[in-house]
């Protein structure tokens, strides 16, 4: 009998697999892990993305398309993705960026993860992509982009800790400052969940932090 959470990736890895082009290698992808919380609930939820780049001449500058439901949406409805990847371009200078970037989530919704606090998470995806870097398995990340490369405080963190924990994930990163609230304490927490988590302070450490590499 296949345990259910091996069933389970086996069939989230076919699912995303599905929608990249056979044209793209895996050299050119990113699968990137997002933390999002659904207010309704106060659930945690965790999401897979994939990102991936045809590297092809045209268009330049490079554009993003988010794939949702087989439709192809523009910047307009982007929000804090649309910013990750302005701020991915700019700090990737050395970099020819053109053709196309896509995006596509398994469970992927507008008020969920495209909120701000998925912001640094697709900033670093986008870099990495960029780049030619992988992220590691099993490590996370929660925050807003600010000013200067810095990564802004969030809410709901501990769901988005359970979440991560659900799917087997041991670190998580969390902005600076948000470790202890009057709400929370996520020391406790990752030690009830064997959860470490770490606090960060701008993508480059978070960037470092999850692929291994500098910016």
């Amino acid at each position: 009998m296949i345990p259910r959470q091996f069933a389970t990736t086996c069939t989230l890895a076919i699912t995303l697999l599905c929608g990249i082009p056979v044209s793209v290698s895996a050299d050119n992808a990113i699968e990137l892990p997002v933390l999002a919380a659904v207010r309704q609930n106060n659930l945690g939820v965790f999401e897979i993305m994939m990102m991936w780049w045809d590297k092809k001449p045209e268009p330049n500058p490079v554009q993003l398309q988010w794939l949702l439901a087989g439709v192809r949406l523009g910047n307009d409805h982007l929000g804090a993705m649309a910013q990750a990847f302005t701020y991915a371009i700019e700090h990737t200078p050395s970099i020819q960026h053109h053709g196309t970037v896509s995006v596509q989530g398994v469970a992927y919704r507008p008020t969920g993860s495209d909120g701000p606090s998925a912001g640094a998470a697709m900033a670093v995806g986008f870099i990495a992509l960029f780049k030619g870097d992988h992220i590691q398995r099993g490590i996370a990340l929660t925050g807003t982009i600010e000013p200067g490369g810095q990564i802004g405080p969030v809410g709901s963190i501990p769901d988005k800790i359970r979440a991560a924990a659900r799917e087997g994930y041991r670190t998580v990163l969390v902005p600076q400052g948000q470790m202890h609230d009057s709400q929370w304490n996520l020391i406790e927490l990752g030690f009830q969940l064997n959860v470490t988590v770490k606090e960060v302070d701008t993508i480059d450490e978070a960037y470092q932090l999850m692929t291994g590499q500098r910016i």
